[in-house]
């Protein structure tokens, strides 16, 4: 069994991990648009202009991440008792028809990041996708049909 609070420590190292190298590539890219080499000669030449484009846009990423990750240093993970109905924060063990088991997290922000835990993948899911949509107010041994395929709530924490 997968401890939620690792998962949201390995969320939270997973988003400083990845603001931190889009910091390091927004000032790489800010480097390269005011280089003397880049600067344009004639108006054709907009190598400087799309680096400062790049730049501000990995700068605007590494801001919401940043954002993000302070929402989650300082996400209250709620309990779920046997019969809670799944919210976020709920951390949610399913098998499909096939037989495929997967771990999702159910967080505020940051779906589709993907996190190992004690060798167990975790994807973080948002309210707004699909499969939010599904779990929300399910509960434990409910089955749910997400893809064509029915599922069984396998574990809620």
């Amino acid at each position: 069994i997968v401890d939620k609070i690792r998962v949201r420590e390995a969320i939270v190292e997973k988003i400083r991990q990845e603001a931190a190298t889009l910091a390091e590539a927004a000032r790489s890219a800010h480097a390269a648009a005011t280089h003397e080499e880049n600067k344009a000669r004639s108006k054709y030449e907009t190598l400087a202009l799309e680096a400062s484009y790049i730049a501000q846009g990995q700068a605007n990423r590494a801001q919401e991440l940043r954002d993000a990750l302070r929402r989650y240093e300082l996400l209250e993970l709620l309990p779920f008792a046997e019969g809670s109905p799944i919210e976020v924060t709920a951390l949610v063990t399913y098998e499909d028809s096939a037989g495929l088991r997967r771990v999702v997290f159910l967080g505020p922000e940051q779906g589709g990041l993907r996190v190992q835990v004690d060798g167990t993948e975790v994807v973080v899911i948002t309210g707004s996708s699909p499969l939010a949509q599904a779990l929300l107010g399910q509960t434990l041994d409910d089955e749910f049909t997400f893809r064509g395929k029915e599922c069984h709530i396998t574990g809620v924490m």
